[in-house]
């Protein structure tokens, strides 16, 4: 494997896909609930540590209940303990420039709602108070994100986005635009400035000495599908502006039958710029993780 690529941190996954991910991209991981996601997610933010000298984050949007228990996973699978964000609106700018402030290792952004977030499932009044909710949290988010990027992260996994007939309609989908856009690809200065607003100005001599390189950011998003089973992923079509359809990396995982057995499967549907397998794989789950049956 070059240096120029991530390890995805499952055994035989990196060189079904050309050597790993590729950073500065965006790789989505796709299956119904159940399948595996939340594990690949964790597979990949702990291989950070090895690789990079720093683990990823976890980036919770789940709305109908509680988080993906991202640090159950991460303990149980890598021995891995996770710290949960707690950040205020109301930023320490000093402590958060100077490298004091908390920040922790996964954050859940959304509160309970009982229902998925989109247009067609609240009504007038619950999608506007959604909405507030998201604009009161956003400045959160930026610091969680901006935070952990400048003090080394290079992997983000965004959880807990669920399935919906159009994107536009989706909280979680505008909200994931947002900080794939405008936080993890942005130049470092223009991401201070969206967190630091009118004092920005009073601190931009700090900000200055705040670099990262987004290009080697590596973003890994796990996505709800609607289906079950992989030869209905395979067969969906990928609509154009789509998430899904923007990805560099996609990659199905679901169920196949197998005689009169249901295993799961994985298929690489796309993976941009690289060599990569075009077989079904299938795989199964234990304590540790994903365990490619090949």
């Amino acid at each position: 494997m070059t240096a120029a690529r991530q390890t995805t941190g499952v055994p035989g996954l990196d060189e079904l896909l050309g050597g790993g991910l590729i950073p500065g991209t965006l790789s989505v991981i796709i299956g119904a609930t159940g399948i595996g996601k939340t594990q690949m997610g964790v597979h990949y933010a702990h291989a950070g540590i090895e690789q990079e000298g720093q683990g990823g984050v976890f980036f919770d949007m789940c709305s109908r209940g509680d988080s993906q228990n991202h640090a159950n996973y991460a303990d149980r699978m890598k021995n891995w303990e996770l710290k949960v964000a707690e950040i205020e609106p109301h930023i320490n700018f000093d402590a958060f420039l100077s490298g004091e402030m908390q920040l922790g290792d996964y954050m859940h952004i959304f509160n309970y709602s009982g229902k998925r977030v989109t247009k067609r499932d609240l009504d007038w009044n619950e999608w506007h108070d959604w909405q507030a909710q998201l604009n009161n949290k956003l400045t959160c988010a930026i610091a969680f994100l901006f935070g952990n990027c400048l003090r080394g992260t290079k992997r983000v996994v965004v959880d807990g986005v669920e399935p919906v007939g159009r994107p536009n309609d989706s909280i979680q989908i505008n909200l994931f635009e947002y900080i794939y856009h405008q936080i993890l690809r942005k130049d470092p200065e223009w991401v201070a400035r969206d967190l630091l607003r009118v004092k920005y100005r009073a601190n931009a001599a700090k900000v200055a000495n705040l670099k990262y390189d987004s290009t080697s950011l590596g973003c890994m998003m796990l996505y709800t599908s609607h289906e079950t089973m992989l030869d209905d992923m395979i067969a969906r079509p990928l609509d154009e502006g789509d998430t899904l359809s923007n990805a560099n990396t996609l990659i199905y995982m679901g169920k196949i039958r197998d005689g009169m057995k249901v295993r799961r499967g994985l298929y690489i549907a796309k993976h941009r710029g690289s060599a990569c397998s075009e077989d079904i794989i299938p795989y199964h789950i234990d304590d540790s993780g994903i365990i490619l049956d090949v």
